[in-house]
């Protein structure tokens, strides 16, 4: 039966310490929970980081070469070789490893500065000559070069008889390795193919030879000499050339401006 409104009521009220507890004993719990798992994976965090701070980048090593690291196989498109080279003479690297890879640093150094502008002048190129070449061949190999470089051969090129270029223009002859692979390797002597891009001519206004692109293959024989690799013989095969790219050819002043402005390498790898 209800009750009507004139009814009295009644009301129990329990003792506060009753009231508070259970409230505050619902609470409490799943915030320590809470706390005690960000403390959890706190530790865990700081631990993996400690453990990795000190492991080496599998992508680098201070010894043996790419495909050694990674158990007889490479990736034959991404880069390889050690630190380079601290020695030089005459501007190019010297002082390579008795290793397969140093044998290809060395490749791929000298084909740099055999395509040098310092092949075309006599003087430059009996200096490339002594630092690169084995000196048991120097003489024949020079006389080779002294003659393939006659005087007829760099007026092709738009230059005088002594390898200098017009004056207001720029002779550019400049080498870059894409490639090295060890054709044919023993413990004295070696042969390195270095699949390379040239670019050759003359930069500036009124150039009768522009500055073009060649690809192509150098093969570099070479020899141990008990502190180095020197060359002892070298040939050239055209290509494997890509083709052209749907690219506008810079102009005259443009090649002749980043010829100033961007500067060669002389170490390969």
């Amino acid at each position: 039966m209800p009750l009507s409104d004139d009814q009295p009521h009644t009301r129990t009220r329990l003792p506060v310490a009753e009231q508070s507890a259970p409230a505050t004993g619902r609470q409490a719990r799943p915030l320590r929970t809470l706390l005690t798992i960000l403390a959890v994976v706190t530790l865990l965090v700081v631990a993996v980081s400690i453990a990795n701070r000190d492991k080496p980048d599998p992508g680098r090593g201070t010894g043996g070469s790419s495909a050694d690291r990674a158990g007889g196989s490479t990736d034959r498109t991404g880069n390889s070789g050690g630190q380079p080279v601290t020695t030089t003479q005459n501007g190019i690297g010297t002082g390579y490893p008795h290793t397969d890879q140093g044998a290809q640093s060395a490749a791929a150094n000298y084909a740099v500065a055999l395509g040098s502008t310092d092949m075309f002048r006599a003087e430059t190129r009996h200096a490339v000559l002594a630092t690169v070449v084995d000196p048991t061949v120097l003489p024949a190999l020079q006389a080779r070069l002294d003659q393939a470089f006659s005087a007829d051969t760099v007026t092709r090129y738009g230059l005088d008889a002594q390898g200098k270029a017009p004056k207001g223009q720029t002779f550019v002859s400049r080498i870059s390795p894409i490639g090295t692979r060890t054709t044919n390797s023993a413990d004295t002597a070696t042969r390195v193919d270095v699949w390379c891009v040239g670019v050759y001519g003359l930069a500036g206004e009124n150039s009768t030879v522009p500055v073009t692109q060649d690809w192509y293959t150098l093969s570099v024989t070479m020899r141990w000499t008990g502190s180095d690799w020197k060359l002892t013989d070298f040939s050239r095969a055209a290509g494997p050339a890509p083709l052209p790219g749907d690219q506008q050819a810079a102009t005259a002043k443009e090649i002749a401006d980043a010829v100033q402005q961007f500067g060669g390498f002389r170490y390969a790898r």
